[in-house]
């Protein structure tokens, strides 16, 4: 069974104004981008597949690991990061050179394309996906589908 797009974007925007609480994940406490992922998970898929490991704001930058996008490789389906729709797991890439450590969820697409993130200092909100963001984007993934019950 497909998941709806339309239901992760309904509970993407419900975290808004969750605030920004590293290495959290709960709707209304407290949440970081990861722990918002997370919290849409549970809500339209069900248990989390992996428990994320403790994990700095840095995201293994010293070391050049690409934890973040290892992790949505290993969970979320992905798909050419040209082809934007609703619902898709944005892997945005900060700063040239550096691992790619910030997601958001795709709330609008189209010609004023906008996604919903948790972003230090800001919490939950949601954002235009302007030129400045919008070259930070590296990859594109898709919720993968829920077997029927």
């Amino acid at each position: 069974m497909r998941v709806d797009a339309f239901r992760i974007v309904e509970e993407a925007r419900s975290w808004i104004g969750t605030p920004y609480i590293h290495q959290m994940a709960a709707r209304g406490a407290g949440t970081d981008c990861l722990g918002l992922v997370r919290g849409v998970w549970r809500s339209v898929i069900g248990r989390e597949p992996e428990a994320p490991p403790a994990y700095s704001m840095d995201w293994a930058e010293p070391q050049g690991q690409e934890l973040l996008w290892d992790a949505a490789l290993r969970h979320l389906v992905p798909k050419d990061v040209g082809h934007m729709a609703l619902g898709d797991v944005i892997l945005f890439r900060m700063r040239d050179g550096s691992v790619a450590k910030h997601l958001g969820i795709q709330s609008q697409a189209g010609d004023a394309p906008r996604f919903v993130h948790a972003y230090s200092g800001h919490g939950v909100v949601e954002s235009a996906l302007s030129a400045p963001w919008a070259r930070r984007v590296v990859a594109r993934f898709q919720f993968p589908d829920v077997e029927a019950g």
